[in-house]
């Protein structure tokens, strides 16, 4: 799913005679095209290649079919990244809440229990466009167990009894720095592991992972503090960053560093013929910005600005609905239910075309119900309209794949950090934003504003993707013909 850069369809050479089904050239049909009449034309025909599961008579892609589950699973190195991948966040969500209580059973501040708790989400607008760059520098694989290591040695100095409150801070704003790099490396080498028909199957795993280990994290997070102390609740954490590096020494093969970083052909011989970080971090944002069709994927996913609005506001708008803390751990948790919903729907029923092309209408899905809360509905309508928009967020799943497919490989490490830097950033001021504007309208009202906003910027995007989707360049030769358990059979690390 990768394509080099500034390739379009329209400025590509048309395949060679025998690339095509038929066997005969446009100019000069052969002996079958001149015997037979013309086989109906093949719907799949107008979506960009790289988009389609590759099958022997269409090389560059297939029919519009989804890829299940077990066929992305088939694969022993997506396993190990998903191993990893899903240690990694149900730790650091059992992280997260022990961190506030051992901070608050400290301090009793809660504007300091306030603080490190904003540490966890902070650091990536940092790390994001500034360190995400390395995996663009240096062997993938080998950032990811770096990464790894270096914060399990962190996560394991917070356990220190008697740690004062300002160390404590510095070690979580730097465990958090490192997720940034770390989320950019596996996000860049995804593709490589997964052939281009199963990479939005993948992704869509790597969301509902997410989805769960969040929901689960938060719920039994405070059992487990409660259970074995707060102190032991991060020894769990930095053991889980240790599995997660052994797992992926042992079942990622190892790659070289990605070829034709700043303009190279091969990947630099020594350090010194390396480009700085920031080199690399500008020309990362150059190329995001600079493409129209990254542009615009970008903005799609800055779209959840808009969606987030409602998880933010949850504790104030449960209040209006009479309700206490139930009401407000159902309504953080209708989103997410309903993104698990939708990824399961979109990966598993609709074909990687259809993703494509529905990524607007999803996206404007997304938005669309939260505008009913103006009405001031009962707490089930406004957990099913939650739902349904949760469920239209799935649009995510297709745009990251469509993202890849535009990026060459050398570039997607730097293009993910900035994009997910940029992602964070719009969460964040929508918040505070959001926070601000209901003290003076009341939470029904922002809800539904950012409801109308969000789907009209939706809109707009999706009249512009209907014409930008078919610039996606095709995917390589290589990529394409990966056979279908390719990954399982390769050699470990």
């Amino acid at each position: 799913m990768r394509g080099g850069p500034g390739r379009r369809p329209d400025a590509q050479q048309p395949p060679p005679a025998a690339a095509r089904p038929n066997g005969h050239s446009p100019e000069q049909p052969g002996r079958l095209a001149q015997a037979a009449p013309p086989a109906p034309a093949d719907p799949a025909d107008d979506v960009p290649a790289g988009l389609l599961p590759a099958r022997p008579d269409r090389p560059n892609g297939g029919p519009d079919r989804p890829v299940s589950y077990r066929d992305v699973f088939a694969v022993r190195e997506f396993r190990a990244l998903w191993g990893a991948q899903a240690l990694s966040y149900l730790g650091d969500q059992f992280a997260q809440v022990a961190i506030a209580i051992l901070v608050y059973s400290r301090t009793g501040s809660a504007f300091l229990t306030g603080l490190a708790y904003a540490l966890t989400y902070l650091p990536p607008l940092v790390g994001g466009p500034l360190l995400s760059g390395l995996a663009d520098l240096f062997p993938r694989r080998l950032v990811m167990l770096v990464l790894d290591l270096i914060r399990a040695a962190l996560v394991a100095a917070m356990v220190i009894p008697g740690l004062p409150f300002a160390a404590l801070c510095a070690l979580v704003f730097l465990t958090v720095l490192l997720s940034a790099p770390f989320s950019a490396a596996r996000s860049a080498l995804l593709p490589d592991v997964l052939p281009p028909g199963k990479f939005v199957a993948g992704s869509a795993v790597g969301t509902m992972t997410f989805q769960i280990s969040q929901l689960a994290g938060f719920l039994l997070g405070a059992g487990v503090v409660a259970a074995v102390g707060p102190h032991q609740t991060l020894a769990m954490d930095a053991l889980t960053f240790l599995l997660s590096a052994a797992i992926i020494a042992r079942w990622v093969r190892r790659r070289p560093a990605p070829a034709g970083a700043a303009g190279q052909s091969s990947p630099p011989a020594r350090s010194s013929d390396r480009p700085s970080l920031w080199a690399v971090t500008r020309e990362g944002a150059a190329i995001v910005f600079g493409r129209p069709v990254l542009r615009t994927l970008v903005l799609f996913g800055w779209l959840a600005g808009f969606a987030v609005v409602p998880e933010g506001l949850a504790a104030p708008y449960a209040r209006t609905l009479g309700g206490g803390p139930i009401t407000v751990g159902l309504l953080m948790a209708a989103m997410p239910a309903g993104m698990i919903a939708g990824a399961y729907l979109t990966g598993r029923v609709a074909g990687p075309a259809t993703r494509i092309r529905t990524i607007g209408w999803l996206a404007m899905l997304s938005c669309a119900p939260l505008i009913v809360s103006l009405l001031h509905p009962p707490l089930w309508a406004v957990l099913v309209l939650w739902a349904v928009a949760g469920a239209g967020g799935s649009y995510h799943l297709a745009a990251a794949a469509a993202f890849v497919q535009a990026l060459p490989s050398e570039h997607r490490a730097r293009a993910f950090g900035i994009a997910q830097s940029g992602l964070l950033a719009v969460q964040g001021l929508a918040i505070l934003a959001a926070g601000a504007a209901a003290q003076r309208i009341g939470p029904q009202a922002v809800v539904a504003i950012a409801g109308l906003a969000g789907m009209t910027a939706a809109a707009a995007l999706a009249s512009v993707w209907s014409c930008r989707y078919a610039e996606l360049p095709e995917a390589p030769a290589a990529l394409s013909a990966v056979p279908a358990a390719s990954g399982g059979d390769g050699p470990g690390a």
